[in-house]
């Protein structure tokens, strides 16, 4: 029996963080119907590169596991045909991602739907969260991570902030969402009282501050680019290679700051640590050393060194060259015939097509 088989939900989210939530919930066996608008696009759906079948692979992966239903939620007929889903008790969790207020005007607020389905769990994400100064502002990853005080110690001293290629709020958002209906299902079995959760994507990237945060809190001083053990005030951090390639150095501990140092030479280096006065003198030494060697020369050397020492792989050695990720079930084949919730393999000209699989095992 598949883990959440009690859980049914009606998503009406777009973009990413709200998708990926229930990607996540259908991977463990929720049942997660899509309603979505007629001929309203999706921009993340909609974008990115194609299968034959003309479906992109963002849809193929938000989309997998789950049902869909066109619905014009504008139009009395539809916000009837959703209640009566809802009252019936066909679905007994909801996923929303518009502004604050939006689900009230359209007759689908919790506070309505509370009244029909008093055991609901109802998940709200937004940027900014159903209260508060910001409530009503549009935002995207950008702009929570920039909000957030992240982006303040991070990147270059030289070029500013970095400008991430993952979004980073966006995820944590999906992943406290499901957090937060897995406690919220759990105390609607347990009692019949259902809640309305509610995740701002700007909550779920203030925690990424960590260890800095806390530490700025107490003491009253704001880190700053290239001061703090993690992001370049030592000797943890990427170093090039001749090829272009770079490696990751994180041999924070005294073990394994050790075996880098025998690797590489430098036993006079042991006692003083990877967090040393003088780190960036002996970083502009390691930049020397790691650039005139490749990669793939310096991957084979820490291959057997217990060094916390790896190469920076590109998406598809990472994603489909892994053995680990293959190991893990890291990334899935949805035309295999290993996946229960494979798509009709004889309409696609590929023999694979990868998705990313669920990170939580279990065993």
């Amino acid at each position: 029996m598949p883990m959440l088989e009690n859980l049914k939900v009606l998503d009406f989210t777009t973009l990413l963080p709200g998708p990926y939530a229930t990607f996540l919930l259908a991977s463990m066996g929720a049942k997660v119907t899509k309603v979505s608008a007629p001929g309203k696009i999706d921009l993340v759906l909609e974008s990115g590169p194609r299968a034959s079948t003309g479906e992109t692979a963002n849809r193929i992966w938000l989309h997998h596991s789950k049902d869909e239903i066109f619905v014009d939620l504008k139009n009395e007929e539809g916000l009837r045909k959703i209640l009566k889903l809802i009252e019936s008790g066909q679905y007994n969790c909801i996923f929303e991602q518009f502004r604050p207020g939006v689900m009230d005007k359209l007759g689908l607020g919790y506070k309505t739907v509370k009244k029909i389905a008093p055991d609901i769990v109802y998940v709200s994400i937004s940027g900014y969260g159903q209260e508060g100064e910001y409530a009503m502002r549009a935002g995207h990853d950008i702009n929570y991570l920039a909000l957030s005080g992240n982006m303040s110690y991070s990147g270059r001293e030289a070029f500013g902030p970095a400008l991430y290629g993952m979004q980073v709020a966006d995820i944590a958002a999906s992943q406290n969402s499901v957090i937060g209906v897995l406690a919220a299902h759990n105390q609607s079995q347990l009692t019949g009282k259902g809640a309305h959760v509610d995740v701002a994507i700007l909550d779920s990237a203030i925690p990424f501050n960590a260890m800095s945060g806390v530490g700025a809190m107490l003491s009253g001083r704001d880190p700053k680019r290239e001061d703090q053990l993690l992001n370049g005030g030592s000797l943890y951090d990427f170093y090039p290679t001749s090829d272009g390639g770079y490696m990751s150095v994180g041999a924070l501990e005294p073990k394994f700051w050790e075996a880098f140092c025998r690797v590489m030479g430098h036993e006079e280096w042991i006692e003083a640590g990877c967090a040393c006065p003088d780190f960036r003198e002996k970083k502009a030494i390691l930049r020397k050393e790691f650039e005139s060697k490749t990669r793939d020369y310096w991957t084979k050397i820490f291959a057997d060194v217990d060094a916390c020492v790896e190469p920076v792989l590109s998406v598809t050695e990472a994603l489909l060259e892994s053995k680990n990720a293959r190991d893990r079930d890291s990334v899935i084949n949805v035309l295999s015939a290993t996946d229960a919730d494979q798509p009709d393999s004889r309409k696609y000209r590929e023999k694979e097509i990868w998705i990313y699989g669920n990170p939580i095992k279990f065993r």
